[in-house]
């Protein structure tokens, strides 16, 4: 039997042998279910067992996908006077509370600074999840409640 040459012959060709043995081997990424809406450009934070996404342009809603459930639920949406074209969402690292996150959301074309403190919505304890002070975008303010701003006037951020 002859023995048969199967190296690639091109830089190109390598690259695709490398890419297709990449994605063949990867267990890395996975499918998720659709979104009951489609989303452009949406911020996400991962959380635990949660991929939290955060809106776009033509969507202002937040929602929770649970990697373990494969299900979506609805957080909250952002103010009615926020656009988020060219918004970024960032999670805090040094949280002392477990349970908690705290998620800031700037930028887009209205310049917002917001902050969320959020706790999962998927947890069983619903006196956590109703009271005020979490899962809403609320705006980021210093001490004496004046809110603070991230840009100029003439910067854009979309």
């Amino acid at each position: 039997m002859a023995k048969v040459n199967t190296m690639p012959k091109s830089t190109e060709e390598k690259q695709d042998i490398t890419e297709s043995t990449i994605l063949a081997n990867s267990s890395t990424f996975r499918h998720l279910n659709n979104l009951p809406f489609r989303l452009y450009q949406p911020q996400c934070i991962s959380y635990k067992y949660e991929i939290i996404i955060c809106g776009g342009p033509f969507q202002n809603g937040c929602y929770s996908y649970n990697t373990l459930k494969q299900e979506y639920k609805h957080i909250c949406n952002y103010p009615v006077n926020i656009q988020l074209k060219g918004h970024c969402v960032m999670k805090l690292v040094e949280n002392k509370d477990d349970n908690t996150i705290i998620l800031l959301s700037f930028g887009g074309v209205s310049k917002h600074t917001l902050v969320m403190k959020y706790i999962s919505i998927w947890n069983d304890n619903n006196a956590m999840k109703e009271s005020i002070k979490y899962n809403k975008w609320v705006p980021f303010t210093d001490n004496c409640g004046n809110k603070i701003p991230i840009g100029r006037a003439e910067d854009d951020y979309k």
